[in-house]
C-alpha cells in the first residue's frame, strides 16, 4: 500500500511537471467592450479551457477587462495589467485588437485574438494561410465572403444587385474589399452588382444608433435599385439600428449578419453568422497549445469553423420568397414561424 501511494504521489509530481495541474498559469482578457459577442465568445474560452483542465481556481488565473468600445481605454488597460506576469493575452473583437497592436505587437508574450473583423487590415497578422510572422494569433469574427454569398445566392437566386451601406471604418473597407474581389475573381458571383455607400463613423455606445439615422436617406435612394440589402460588418451592421431603419424605410429585403438580425425581430429576413462558441473554443485551444510550450509561430490564425442560419418565415413569405429545405434543415430552432 506504501509504495502504492508513493506511486501516485510520483504520477502527480510528473503530471504537474508536463501536464496543467503543477502549476498556475495567468490569462489576461481585454475585450473592446462588455455585451455579446465577446461575453458568449469569452464564455466560451473559459468553458474549454476547463474541459482541457485548465479551470479558474485551481490552475488558471484570469484577469478581466473591458475597454469601452474606446482604443485608448484599451491601451490604458494593456499597458497597465499585460506586465503583470501574464502567460498569454486574450484581446476579443476589433478595437481591443487595435489597442493590443499598439502596445504589444512585437514582444515576446503572445497574444490571442477574438472575434475582430479584419486583423489582416489590422496589421497583426499576413493572412490566414501562413504562420503568424509575429506574437499575435487568433480566430477573427466574419463568415468568409464566399460562404455568405453563397447563402445569399441560395436564397436570393434571381437577385442580381445588392445595397450595402456601412459605416466608414478600417474593417468595413477591408470586407468590401473582399466582396470586390470575390465578385471579380470568383465565375459563381460575376453577375452580382453590389453598391456601396457609407455614412461617417460615430464613435460610442449610441454610435450606431446615429449612424442608422443617417443611413436611412441612401436606404430610400437605394430601395428601387437594389433587389436586396445586406448588413455591413462592422458596428453599424452588428447592432440593432440598422436593421430596424432598412425594415421601417425599404421594400426590399434586408440579410443579416449576426443572429439578433433575425431571433430578435431587428428587422432582417435571415442571416448566415459566425458561431460564437466555435471562436471561443478555436481561440481557448491555441490558448491551451501556448500554455503547453508550442512556439506561437506554428499557430496558424483561422476563420470561425462553425455558421449558425436564422430564418424569420412571416418575412420570407411577405417577399414570395421560397426558402430551400437545407437551409431551414440549418437553421433548425432559429426560424421564426
Amino acid at each position: 500500500m506504501r509504495f502504492r501511494r508513493l506511486f501516485i504521489v510520483l504520477l502527480w509530481a510528473l503530471w504537474g511537471q508536463n501536464g496543467v495541474a503543477g502549476s498556475v498559469h495567468r490569462l489576461l482578457i481585454a475585450d473592446s467592450q462588455a455585451g455579446n459577442p465577446y461575453d458568449e465568445v469569452r464564455a466560451a474560452l473559459l468553458d474549454r479551457l476547463a474541459e482541457r483542465g485548465y479551470q479558474r481556481g485551481r490552475n488558471l488565473e484570469v484577469a478581466v477587462f473591458a475597454a469601452g468600445n474606446e482604443v485608448q481605454r484599451g491601451v490604458d488597460i494593456l499597458q497597465q495589467e499585460s506586465p503583470k506576469g501574464f502567460d498569454v493575452v486574450y484581446v476579443g473583437g476589433t478595437v481591443a485588437t487595435i489597442a493590443a497592436k499598439q502596445v504589444l505587437y512585437g514582444g515576446d508574450q503572445p497574444v490571442v485574438f477574438g472575434a475582430p473583423t479584419d486583423p489582416v487590415g489590422i496589421g497583426v497578422i499576413k493572412d490566414f494561410k501562413s504562420p503568424p510572422a509575429a506574437n499575435f494569433t487568433g480566430v477573427c469574427y466574419p463568415v468568409p465572403v464566399q460562404a455568405r454569398f453563397r447563402f445569399l445566392r441560395q436564397l436570393l437566386p434571381q437577385a442580381r444587385t445588392l445595397g450595402l451601406i456601412y459605416a466608414d471604418m478600417p474593417q468595413s473597407r477591408s470586407y468590401n474589399q473582399w466582396i470586390r474581389e470575390l465578385i471579380a475573381e470568383d465565375p459563381k458571383f460575376s453577375d452580382l452588382r453590389v453598391i456601396f455607400r457609407s455614412v461617417s463613423l460615430v464613435p460610442g455606445e449610441e454610435g450606431d444608433h446615429q449612424m442608422a439615422q443617417a443611413a436611412i436617406p441612401i436606404i430610400k435612394e437605394l430601395d428601387d435599385k437594389v433587389d436586396a440589402f445586406i448588413k455591413p460588418n462592422d458596428q453599424l451592421g452588428t447592432r440593432r439600428h440598422f436593421a430596424e431603419a432598412v425594415a421601417a424605410h425599404a421594400s426590399k429585403p434586408l440579410i443579416g449578419i449576426v443572429r439578433d438580425d433575425v431571433m430578435d425581430g431587428w428587422g432582417a429576413m435571415a442571416v448566415v453568422y459566425p458561431s460564437h462558441v466555435s471562436i471561443g473554443q478555436q481561440a481557448a485551444e491555441m490558448i491551451r497549445r501556448l500554455f503547453e510550450g508550442t512556439p506561437i509561430s506554428e499557430l496558424t490564425p483561422q476563420w470561425p469553423r462553425t455558421f449558425g442560419y436564422a430564418v424569420d418565415l412571416p418575412k420570407v413569405r411577405r417577399f414570395g420568397i421560397d426558402v430551400p429545405v437545407g437551409i431551414l434543415q440549418l437553421a433548425g430552432e432559429s426560424v421564426i414561424k
